[in-house]
This record gives structure tokens, sequence and C-alpha cells, in this order.
């Protein structure tokens, strides 16, 4: 009995601890298998995140100015260091040319600081679209153009007729002296919260010589060029029809039959309207030299003539962006044209840091050009 008893026993414990291995078996497949249902809603998780970062994605995707206003096609792009892009679609360069949004839509920027490389002989940075074909005046071309300036040159000289100025739009001359029948400004001085629209006519000179050209300047909203300070930190009286920074304006540049039509738009602004003959000069003898020219060209040796057909024999083309007016060289060698601005020795980032360069944003912009033109095939000027 007792051997039977001793064997009974073994076998109880034999079939207890098969019991709890079976037992312990059993709750380790029970949290495996909750183990494996507590890893599942991390998955879930995980391919939440992953789906997150790739909207985010999606939303930081570059938006470039192409895109915004596609009319790259017609222009090469000249940028704030004096490189020449070509044409700029799918393309932005952070320093100098890039698209924005104010929160309500996109625009194109254009940024060209006070000093560093230019391109050509001009003593100005720009970031700058220059039309790939030339055309005569007496063909059709159209260019329109919807813009607000954002920021001019901090520092200056208020004496010299170009500081705290931009150009935001060009007619320019592909041969002979390479003038320019049109230049659309922006200028505003420190301190003022109402900036100038104007626009200048640049003779084209009669003769080889073309160190006597002069600008003629019509003012828009505000005054013309010639206005200017009686010291270097002393401004004339702010513009009361003036234009702010930020605040939008549009204008509209026609040539056909020889004339030249322009046309400026601002809410809240009266439109104005002007008409200038680019192929029959009115400017042919010293008497024809206006007062606005003896005040302020003629002083430095700037009296030329311009000869009787204007610009009748040449090729034009349209120009675009952030022209800078404000550079760093002493008033000294022209004191309308020459700022003495901060330049810190060309540095751009510092420019920037302080408000030494020009910016313009576009939202607009359309060019129509007659069959006819001529293709300059990329082709710069030497004074562009």
């Amino acid at each position: 009995m007792k051997k039977d008893f001793k064997k009974q026993k073994i076998m109880n414990v034999k079939t207890i601890s098969s019991i709890s291995t079976i037992s312990l078996l059993g709750i380790f497949l029970m949290l495996s298998s909750c183990s494996n249902t507590t890893k599942e809603p991390g998955k879930k998780e995980s391919s939440k995140k992953e789906a997150k970062k790739e909207a985010k994605k999606e939303v930081a995707k570059t938006v470039y100015p192409s895109e915004v206003i596609p009319f790259f096609d017609h222009w090469n792009l000249i940028l704030g260091d004096g490189s020449n892009a070509g044409q700029a679609n799918n393309f932005e360069h952070k320093d100098f040319f890039y698209s924005t949004s104010d929160g309500k839509r996109n625009w194109v920027v254009y940024k060209a600081p006070n000093a560093g490389d230019t391109h050509g002989t001009s003593n100005n940075c720009r970031t700058e679209l220059a039309q790939l074909k030339k055309w005569s005046p007496l063909t059709d071309a159209k260019l329109k153009a919807t813009l607000k300036v954002m920021n001019v040159s901090t520092s200056g000289d208020a004496r010299v007729a170009a500081s705290y100025s931009l150009v935001i739009g060009q007619i320019h001359s592909a041969d002979g002296h390479e003038n320019e029948p049109l230049k659309i400004f922006y200028k505003k001085f420190p301190g003022h919260k109402k900036g100038s629209i104007f626009w200048h006519y640049e003779i084209n000179t009669a003769g080889d010589d073309n160190s006597g050209r002069w600008d003629y300047s019509t003012a828009v909203w505000g005054h013309d060029f010639s206005v200017v300070g009686t010291e270097a930190n002393t401004y004339p009286e702010e513009p009361k029809d003036g234009i702010e920074l930020g605040e939008e304006l549009t204008y509209e540049i026609e040539v056909k039959d020889g004339i030249m039509n322009l046309k400026f738009t601002s809410e809240g602004h009266k439109t104005k309207t002007f008409t200038k003959n680019l192929i029959e000069s009115e400017y042919t003898t010293s008497a024809d030299i206006p007062e606005q020219t003896q005040n302020l060209f003629v002083p430095i040796g700037q009296d030329g003539v311009e000869r009787k057909n204007a610009y009748a024999d040449e090729g034009l083309f349209f120009k675009l962006g952030s022209y800078n007016q404000t550079n760093g060289k002493s008033p000294e060698v022209n004191k309308n044209w020459c700022s003495g601005a901060e330049t810190h020795g060309g540095n751009i980032q510092k420019q920037y840091a302080d408000g030494n360069y020009a910016e313009v944003w576009f939202k607009d912009g359309s060019i129509v050009v007659s069959d006819d033109a001529i293709s300059n095939e990329g082709y710069f000027t030497k004074n562009d």
C-alpha cells in the first residue's frame, strides 16, 4: 500500500508539474497575444505620423516664381550678384529671386543690395528680367505688371537724386548708344510714409559721343527725380499723393507706330496716363533742353541734344524687376547717381540685415510683342 501510495504521489506531482507547464505555456501565449494587440495601435500611430510628415512636405514644397507668373520664356534673368541665370523657369535663388506668400496669394520677389557684383558697365545692382526679343518702336509691344515695393535703401545722400530709389520697369535700346527711352522709378526718403512714382525719358544722344545724355523726369504720384534734400540728411516734404511701401500699383506700357503710351493705376489714387513720341525728338537743339535738365544735369556736363528721329532706327526691349539705384559710390563723382550709401564692403547679408537693399514683389505680369520682333538670343547690352 505504501508503495502504491508513493507511486500515486509521484504521479500526482508529475501531473501537477504537467498542468503547471501547460498553464505557464497558456499564460505565455496569452501575454504574447496581448503584446501583439498592444503593438498594433503603435503601428497605426506610426502610420499617422508618417502621413502627417508627408503632408507637411507637400505644404513646404517649393513654389517657383514661374508657377506664380508663367511668362519666363520671354526673358533672361540677371541676379543681384551680376550673374546671368538665363530663363528662370523652375528656378529660384533665396538671396535675390524667389516666391513668397502674403497670406492671401503668392508673389515673385526681386531683391538687390546696394553693392555687390554688378552686370555690364552699370554701377548698380539689379535682380531684373531682360526680354529675349528686341522690337522696333514702329511695331506693337505691350508690357503690364502689378507690384508692390517692399523696401528701399535705408542709407544714402538726400542731395543725390538717385538715393532711396529703384527702377521697377524699363524700355532699353539694344543698339547704338544703348540708351533708355523709359525707366519707371519708385523713391521714398527715410522717415516718410509715402514715396513717389515717376518715369524717365533718356535722350538718344546725337553723334558718336554719348557723354552728354540726360534724363527728363515726369511725376506720376508724388515728386519727380529732381526733388532732393538740401543736406545729406535733410529731406524734402513728404508727397501727399504718394505710394506707401507695400501698396499695390499697376503700370501698362504700350508702344505702337512709334508712340509710347503709359498708364498707371492704384486703388485710392487717380489713374494717370502719358504719351511720348519715340521716333521724333523734341530735344534737337540746346534751346529745347528743359529747365529741369538745366538745373539737374547741365551743371555736371550732361548737356547733349537728341537725334531727330530719336529711337526710330533701334531695336528696343522690355526690362522688369528690382534695379537698385542707390549705390556706395561717392557723391563727389556724380551728384545725381552716386549715393554714398552703406554697403558693408559688398557683404550682401549685412546689407540685408540693416535695410540697405531694394525689394519689389510682383503678382501679375504679361508681355505681348508682334510676330516680327527680332530675337536677341539671350543678348544683353553692355550698359544694361
